[in-house]
């Protein structure tokens, strides 16, 4: 490909609302172009990438036994609410009517379809297993659209739905996925982690995330080197401190504290570290025609709430955060100064597994204006009613598989595989009968890949100050040609013509800058386009038989005989 029969547009700073590397090289280097908040254009450099990505996975997935399929972008609104999740979901959902007033949806997920395909067509055990697969475009309503396509609105996933006899045949699906994005994610040429993950909307009772290393990630990995234990941060369980609560070796004292409202402050005010101070969080859960309940949960002043753990309690379960209202009704004191010493005893209190093991700790009076130090359960204030696992863990504490000290990498999340079970198939009715004619629900698992976000994620893990550093897998070039003086030098020109032609005839992706550019403003585009190998021509050079060889990573160019470079570049390639 000649540069100047390309479509290509580089600009030398990325539009001021570009946030994150990958979306400043991806507009940059004229991969994308933004149409709307969270929706972007992909033009030929970045198409070419992206298609590169999608045929590794639509390869994987076929050699995983998975079965390419396509199913409607526009899925009617029955078949969610079948399910529950067309209230459930949210805002998140696009949701459209036709001219007959009937309710429609734009996918963000296909579970509920491929179910009513399944549920209709499948009766007997010798039909299973299924798995079937697309490649589409999906559209979720971001309420902040951001990071260029790593959070768009709109994108491109692999979405895949396997359906099974029994949870045994479901988790031997739920390998062959696991594996399969192993394999794809290897092959892109990135460094990544598979970790244990929350099922979140989707459900189900067992996941992996596999997210791809990079400093810029949205997700804090929890990674235990001696053992490669590797959890999402939400999913990571914290254990209880080995060693058993001390004995009181302080008494209660009150400590005014008139505008210290936060752990921070009120053990900086004291001269302690902040490990002593015990946090107040107060959540409310609605019950439908009786008051809320609230809850008072205590985690450690240097520890931050973990959400997820905290709604998988029971006592929990669909928590929102207590209004002002209701925890001055609950405590009689406002927010900043709360603590358990003195709460009614039908305030539902929980506290972490850490605290639990705290004696003589720093928190609130319930009281405006005042801490209390010293203080201890069971002599000061009651013990608690439920001792749980409520925070993030955090660098240094212990592996859960006890083999080693956590360390916290930062991730991007790019693939997701989900052991569902029956959570769709029992609210669709999606059967099938065994062996001796009776009835069963079908196990499902499902398995998606945010294609446009593994793009943006290997820019993230791979660049550099002066642009892009492809992995060769999803490289739009392989090779690029940079002759110096294209446009004034026939020697160059010749050189430059029957390079490109040879290798692209060999079949090598090769780009050739005939534009006459000067060297600094080629250089400074093929960089930016992070192509892994170039050579570059040039009168000097010529002059003595050579040409110079530089891949994308390398410091130095290295001159290779003019004779010689076709078939040193195929070896380059080759390894």
């Amino acid at each position: 490909m000649r540069v100047s029969k390309f479509y290509l547009n580089t600009l030398k700073e990325a539009p001021a609302e570009a946030d994150v590397t990958s979306q400043k090289l991806m507009l940059r280097s004229g991969m994308i172009k933004k149409l709307s908040s969270g929706i972007y254009s992909w033009l030929p450099l970045g198409l070419i990438t992206l298609r590169k990505t999608e045929q590794i996975v639509r390869e994987e997935m076929n050699r995983a036994g998975a079965l390419e399929c396509y199913l409607p972008h526009v899925i009617p609104a029955e078949l969610w609410q079948e399910t529950g999740r067309w209230d459930k979901f949210g805002p998140q959902l696009l949701k459209i009517r036709d001219r007959h007033e009937r309710d429609f949806l734009f996918g963000p997920t296909h579970e509920e379809p491929v179910t009513d395909i399944v549920r209709k067509d499948v009766r007997s055990y010798r039909q299973l297993p299924v798995n079937l697969y697309q490649i589409q475009v999906k559209f979720r309503d971001e309420i902040r659209p951001r990071f260029g396509v790593m959070r768009g609105r709109e994108f491109l996933m692999k979405d895949a739905y396997s359906f099974d006899v029994d949870r045994d045949a479901l988790m031997r699906s739920y390998r062959a996925m696991y594996d399969a994005y192993e394999r794809i994610f290897t092959r892109l040429g990135l460094t990544f982690r598979a970790v244990e993950a929350d099922t979140g909307a989707i459900g189900g009772f067992a996941s992996h995330e596999f997210q791809v290393l990079a400093d810029a990630g949205e997700d804090a990995i929890a990674w235990c080197p001696q053992s490669n234990y590797a959890a999402n941060v939400e999913q990571a369980e914290a254990l209880a401190p080995a060693a058993a609560r001390p004995a009181p070796a302080e008494a209660m004292r009150k400590v005014a504290t008139p505008t210290q409202t936060t752990c921070e402050d009120v053990t900086a005010l004291l001269g302690m570290p902040l490990a002593r101070s015990v946090k107040c969080i107060m959540l409310a859960v609605d019950t439908e025609g009786q008051p809320a309940r609230v809850a008072m949960l205590l985690i450690r002043g240097d520890h931050t709430l973990n959400e997820v753990k905290a709604g998988r309690i029971a006592a929990l379960e669909g928590f929102r955060w207590a209004t002002e209202a209701e925890i001055r009704a609950a405590t009689g004191c406002p927010p900043g100064f709360l603590g358990p010493v003195g709460i009614p005893k039908d305030l539902t209190l929980i506290v972490d597994r850490t605290v639990a093991a705290m004696a003589d700790f720093v928190c609130g009076a319930n009281e405006a204006g005042f801490h209390l130090g010293g203080v201890n359960f069971g002599r000061d204030c009651r013990e608690p009613d439920a001792v749980a696992d409520l925070r993030n863990v955090v660098a240094g504490d212990p592996s859960p598989d006890g083999k080693g000290p956590l360390e916290i990498l930062r991730g991007i999340e790019v693939g997701h595989v989900f052991a569902l079970g029956t959570r769709y198939s029992r609210d669709m009715g999606a059967t099938y009968l065994d062996a001796q004619g009776q009835s069963h629900l079908i196990e499902m698992g499902c398995y998606g890949i945010g294609v446009t976000r593994v793009v943006a994620a290997a820019i993230e893990q791979n660049h550099d100050e002066r642009g892009i550093v492809w992995p060769e897998a999803m490289a739009p070039f392989a090779v690029a040609i940079a002759p110096i003086g294209y446009d004034r030098s026939e020697a160059v020109r010749e050189l430059a013509d029957r390079l490109h032609d040879q290798l692209q005839a060999e079949g090598v992706e090769v780009l050739l800058d005939d534009r006459g550019e000067r060297p600094g403003v080629m250089f400074a585009d093929l960089e930016l386009l992070g192509i892994p190998h170039r050579i570059t021509i040039g009168d000097r050079g010529l002059k003595d038989g050579k040409v110079e060889y530089q891949r994308r990573r390398d410091t130095a160019a290295t001159p290779v005989p003019v004779a010689d470079i076709a078939g040193f570049v195929r070896g380059k390639l080759e390894n």
